[in-house]
């Protein structure tokens, strides 16, 4: 009986080697992959940003950006600072 409780544990030893290798290569075949292009020029993108106003203090948050760096909006003449999101 031992004999057969050896090659059990053999077996899931082997099992688990080739489940781990598929793992490893899938996950460095992932690295290796190119990123997917960017959106043409004109077409909205998502962004998450948030502003705050200096002089009266107004907050607003921009979801979505024809670039990915937009330019701060302007509010009371002046333009608007970026504020770090609190959680993300």
């Amino acid at each position: 009986m031992p004999a057969v409780a050896t090659i059990i544990w053999v077996g899931f030893g082997v099992l688990m080697g080739y489940v781990l290798w598929k793992t490893g290569i899938m996950m460095l075949r992932s690295m290796t992959s190119m990123p997917p292009a960017p959106p043409p020029t004109g077409e909205m993108r998502r962004v998450n940003r948030r502003y705050r106003c200096d002089v009266c203090g107004v907050e607003l948050r921009l979801t979505m950006a024809p670039d990915e760096d937009p330019p701060p909006p302007r509010h009371c003449l002046e333009d608007m600072t970026e504020v770090a999101p609190l959680f993300e």
